[in-house]
C-alpha cells in the first residue's frame, strides 16, 4: 500500500470519527432550537409552538418560542438564537421569499433550518428543495374544503344557479393560492357556476382584514340570497361569514368552510346557535409543531436530515362531530 494511499485512509477514518465525535458531542450537549412564528397570536401557532415545547420537555432538549412577523423580525430572531447557542430553528415564514436571505443567515451560524407550514421559494419561484419542510397539501385541502361545500349544497337542496361564492384570498401567498385554487376546482367540478365566484382580496390573513374584504362584495352581489364562503384559513372564512351576518343574511343561506381546526373554530362551534360557519377542514397544529421540532433534533443529535417535503391531510370538522374530531387529533 502506498504511503499516499495510507494518510487518504488515515484522513478518511479520521474524518469519520471526527463527525461521529460531533454527532455525539451533540447528542451529550443540551440542544436547544428555536421555533420561529409569523402570527404568534394566533392559535394555530400557539399550539406549534407549545407542542415542541411539550416534546422538548419529554426529550431534554430547550425550545426558544419567538416571533418573525417581517423579515427584519426574523432576522433579528436568528440573532437572537445565535446568541443564546441554538443550533438550529424551525419556521413558518411571514413572506416565503424570504427563503434564501434567512438560510444565508442561518448558514453563518452553522444552524439548521426546517419550515412548517410554508416552504421557502428561491429567486426562481421554486420551493427550496434542500430546506426540509412539513406542511400540509395546500391544494388538496382546498379541494376538500369545495367538496364539503359541495355535499352541504345538495343536502340543503341549493341550485348552483343560484349561488355565489365567496373567494377570500391572498395571491401573494403560494399557501392561499392553493388552496383557494384547489377549493375553486372542486366547486367546478360539483357543477358550481364560474361567473359566480367573487373575489375578496385580502391585505392580511385574519378576521378583521376578510371582514374588510368581503363587506363591499356583499354590497355589490345583492342579487344573490345564498352564498359559500372560504378562505386560505378559518380566521379569514370567519370574516367573511360576520360580514354576512352584518349584511343581513341568516346562517341558513351562508355555507362557510375554513382550513386548520384551531380555537377560533372551536369557539364558533361552542355557540348557542349555529352560524354560517358550517364547518373546517382540520389539521392537527400539534402534530406540526412536534413532528418539525422532533425532525430538527433528530438532525441534530443524529445527523438523519429529515425528508424534503412531508405533507399532511385534513379532516372535516362540523358543529355535529368537532369534539371527538379534536380528541382524535389532539388539538
Amino acid at each position: 500500500m502506498s504511503f499516499t494511499h495510507t494518510l487518504s485512509r488515515l484522513a478518511l477514518g479520521a474524518g469519520l470519527a471526527l463527525s461521529a465525535f460531533s454527532l455525539a458531542q451533540a447528542a451529550d450537549d443540551e440542544v436547544k432550537i428555536g421555533f420561529i412564528v409569523k402570527k404568534p397570536e394566533q392559535a394555530w401557532f400557539i399550539n406549534e409552538q407549545q407542542a415542541a415545547t411539550n416534546l422538548g420537555e419529554e426529550k431534554g432538549f430547550e425550545v426558544v418560542s419567538l416571533a418573525g412577523e417581517d423579515g427584519q423580525q426574523v432576522l433579528s430572531a436568528i440573532d437572537n438564537l445565535n446568541s443564546q447557542g441554538a443550533q438550529g430553528f424551525v419556521i413558518c415564514p411571514p413572506d416565503v421569499r424570504l427563503g434564501p436571505a434567512i438560510m444565508n443567515r442561518a448558514k453563518q451560524y452553522g444552524m439548521k433550518v426546517v419550515t412548517v407550514d410554508d416552504r421557502f421559494v428561491g429567486a426562481d419561484g421554486e420551493p427550496m428543495e434542500g430546506v426540509p419542510h412539513l406542511g400540509m397539501s395546500g391544494y388538496k385541502i382546498g379541494q376538500q374544503v369545495g367538496d364539503a361545500i359541495a355535499a352541504e349544497m345538495e343536502r340543503r337542496g341549493w341550485d348552483p344557479e343560484n349561488v355565489a361564492a365567496l373567494r377570500i384570498t391572498n395571491y401573494e401567498l403560494p399557501t392561499a393560492k392553493a388552496r383557494t385554487d384547489g377549493a375553486t376546482d372542486a366547486l367546478l367540478e360539483s357543477g358550481f357556476k364560474k361567473a359566480n365566484i367573487f373575489d375578496a382580496p385580502q391585505q392580511n390573513t385574519d378576521t378583521s382584514s376578510a371582514f374588510a374584504a368581503a363587506s363591499p362584495v356583499f354590497a355589490k352581489r345583492g342579487d344573490f340570497e345564498r352564498w359559500v364562503i372560504y378562505a386560505l384559513n378559518e380566521e379569514s372564512v370567519l370574516g367573511g361569514v360576520r360580514a354576512s351576518e352584518q349584511y343581513g343574511l341568516s346562517p341558513d343561506q351562508v355555507i362557510g368552510v375554513g382550513i386548520n381546526g384551531s380555537g377560533a373554530a372551536f369557539a364558533e362551534f361552542s355557540r348557542e346557535k349555529p352560524t354560517g360557519f358550517y364547518g373546517t377542514v382540520a389539521v392537527s397544529s400539534t402534530m406540526h409543531g412536534r413532528q418539525s421540532a422532533d425532525n430538527l433534533y433528530t438532525w441534530i443529535t443524529e445527523g438523519e436530515k429529515p425528508p424534503a417535503n412531508t405533507e399532511t391531510t385534513g379532516t372535516l370538522m362540523t358543529r355535529d362531530n368537532w369534539e371527538q374530531v379534536r380528541k382524535d387529533l389532539n388539538l
